[in-house]
Order: structure tokens, then C-alpha cells, then sequence
């Protein structure tokens, strides 16, 4: 069995995250943290660091960002750092946008992922989920799902791992969805952990949600809903798509540069020594 966790030549553990918003945190609120977020790759990498202590962490994704901006700004620091784990979802804004070319989009995912996976650290890779927000969105499904496929190809290609998403049954209860409907929730990200953290045979304690079934509402109360999201997001970000903006212009990385991750207290504690400052 192919070991997915050992150290660098330098006998280094260093986990880099690359991506967007999904791999940021978004949805997943957390005002202690940088960026306001803490997500899934946050607690994969505390549970990486309790499994074998050492593991260094960054992470380099920003909400908003194209493929070719990951490419342009995320890359090459990415692999400056040396990293020995790395995970990589990309290409999901693109796929949102009016125009975009998918041959295009996915040469560059290719060149992205033969890059990484050049560095012989374990590369994970992502497909993406069909989310069911809106009819509105149903037209871009088609790219979807040839994103998808392309994906699982390249997965084997590069012996990439597989964080097969689009197959997660758990994520078609509502409640895993942030209040936007196109982030995960607080529970979303935690299972999507557990995932990657199970395809990686890491141990955790993680367990997913033993919710009741959901509540049946009303008609009224479904338009009222509706018009509530419409308003609050859908709006929004069609405004931000004509004015050429996106909420990670004015955004750093989390996690720009690795850092240690402790043992116990996790990612939280280092933010807590940080402000402290030394002793």
C-alpha cells in the first residue's frame, strides 16, 4: 500500500492547499481565524499534525479566484514550499461564468496538476458536487459534468488521490449548504474533512451529522425563502459579475507562509500565541 503521508527527502511534512473559496473555508464562519473562516483543509491539517507531529501547514486559496489566477498566483509559491501533501480543487468560479472555454480551462487544469504532481508530494484532487440551487444554474451542469470526468482521467493519470464530491449522498441535505447555497456549512466542511482525511487513512473522530429529516415547510414559506436568497445573494453576485468585482479582490491567503501546527489546540492556539506575542 502506497504510503500518502510520509515525509519529504528532507524529512519534512508540509501540507500546501491551493484553490478558491471551497478550499479557503467559506461557509464555514469562524472570526478567530484569518479571513473569518476556519473549512475543511483547517482541520484536516489539525488532524494531521495529532496523527504525526511536525506537520507544517498553508494555505494559499482565496474566494473568487479563476484557474488561471491559482496558476498565476498560487503556483510557484506553492512549489517554493516544498510541499509533501498537496490538494487542489480549481476551476469551479470558471465554470460559472458566461464564455468559458472548457478545452481551454482544462489544459490549464492539466498543466496546474502536472506541476504539482512533478513536486512527488501526494497530490489529492477534487470533482465537483451538483449542487441543486436554482433552475437558474441547471444550463451550466453540462460543464459540470465534463469537468468531472476530466478530472477523474487526470486522477489517474498523475496517481493523484480522488476526493470523489460529486458521489457524497450526505451533501444533498440542505443543511449542509451555507445560507448561499453554493458554500458548505459548518457540517459540510467537516465531513468533506473526514473524507479527505479517510482517503488519506489519517484517524479522526469526525462523524457526520445525526440530524432529524427535514421539517416540511410551506409554500408561502418556500417563496418567502426564496425571495430572501434571491435578494440576499443571487443579486449581489450578479451585481459584483457586472461590475468585474469578486469578495477575494481585497484578500490575502489564511495561511500564506507554513506554519507548525500544534498538536493540541490546534490552528486556534497558534492564533492565541500570535497575539500574545513573546513571553
Amino acid at each position: 500500500m502506497r504510503d500518502l503521508l510520509g515525509a519529504d527527502q528532507n524529512g519534512r511534512r508540509r501540507f500546501v492547499a491551493l484553490g478558491d473559496s471551497f478550499t479557503e473555508g467559506v461557509g464555514d464562519w469562524n472570526p478567530l481565524l484569518p479571513n473569518g473562516v476556519r473549512g475543511w483543509a483547517d482541520r484536516v491539517a489539525e488532524k494531521l499534525a495529532k496523527a504525526q507531529p511536525g506537520w507544517e501547514y498553508a494555505n494559499l486559496a482565496v474566494r473568487s479566484k479563476r484557474l488561471r489566477q491559482i496558476i498565476d498566483e498560487q503556483l510557484e509559491a506553492a512549489l517554493a514550499m516544498e510541499p509533501s501533501l498537496v490538494t487542489l480543487y480549481a476551476g469551479g468560479n470558471d465554470l460559472l461564468d458566461f464564455g468559458t472555454d472548457m478545452d481551454a480551462l482544462m489544459d490549464d487544469y492539466e498543466l496546474l496538476v502536472a506541476r504539482l504532481a512533478g513536486t512527488g508530494a501526494t497530490l489529492v484532487l477534487f470533482t465537483g458536487f451538483d449542487v441543486k440551487v436554482s433552475a437558474v444554474l441547471e444550463p451550466f451542469k453540462k460543464r459540470n459534468t465534463l469537468y468531472n470526468e476530466r478530472v477523474r482521467q487526470l486522477a489517474a493519470s498523475y496517481d493523484a488521490v480522488l476526493v470523489d464530491y460529486w458521489c457524497f449522498d450526505a451533501f444533498h441535505d440542505r443543511r449542509m449548504w451555507a445560507a448561499d447555497r453554493l458554500h458548505m456549512s459548518k457540517a459540510g466542511h467537516k465531513y468533506l474533512a473526514a473524507q479527505v482525511l479517510d482517503h488519506l487513512g489519517v484517524p479522526h473522530k469526525f462523524t457526520p451529522k445525526d440530524w432529524e429529516p427535514p421539517a416540511r415547510i410551506s409554500l408561502r414559506e418556500w417563496e418567502r425563502r426564496q425571495r430572501r436568497w434571491v435578494n440576499d445573494w443571487v443579486l449581489p453576485l450578479f451585481g459584483r459579475k457586472l461590475r468585474g468585482v469578486t469578495l477575494g479582490d481585497s484578500l490575502s491567503p489564511r495561511w500564506p507562509e507554513p506554519v507548525k501546527v500544534p498538536r493540541k489546540g490546534g490552528l486556534k492556539k497558534l492564533m492565541q500565541q500570535r497575539q500574545d506575542g513573546p513571553h
